[in-house]
């Protein structure tokens, strides 16, 4: 089992992404998570700055069944990280929906994508 505690806004994010089955996202953004680490390309590592700060639970607290090389995958990176899979499993959430957030950018034409900076002009 892996304990996620999600603040607000990732819930919120996660639901919009893969629906209303909170557990069912969150445990796909965990299995994405996985293996970016075994796979690569590898993840942005834990920040720093948060390995000091609680787990926000204002948005959802689950327990969750992940498959075992999930979780081994998941314990060896938060005990390389120093900080708990707990911590880590919220990191694993805003890297997936990052991931799909560029996935989705990157199917824009350049014109219609702000970050481009593109312009429509004729």
């Amino acid at each position: 089992m892996v304990r996620v505690a999600l603040g607000t806004i990732a819930r919120e994010e996660i639901e919009a992404r893969f629906g209303d089955d909170l557990a069912a996202g969150v445990r796909a953004a965990l299995e994405h998570y996985a293996r970016r680490l075994e796979s690569g390309p590898a993840p942005v590592e834990f920040p720093r700055f948060r390995r000091e700060q609680r787990v926000e639970t204002s948005g959802a607290d689950l327990e969750l069944s992940v498959e075992p090389e999930v979780r081994r995958t998941l314990e060896r990176e938060a005990r390389r990280s120093g900080v708990p899979v707990e911590q880590l499993a919220v990191h694993a959430v805003f890297v997936c929906l990052a991931d799909l957030e560029r996935a989705a950018e990157e199917k824009l034409p350049p014109e219609t994508s702000a970050v481009s900076g593109g312009s429509s002009s004729a």
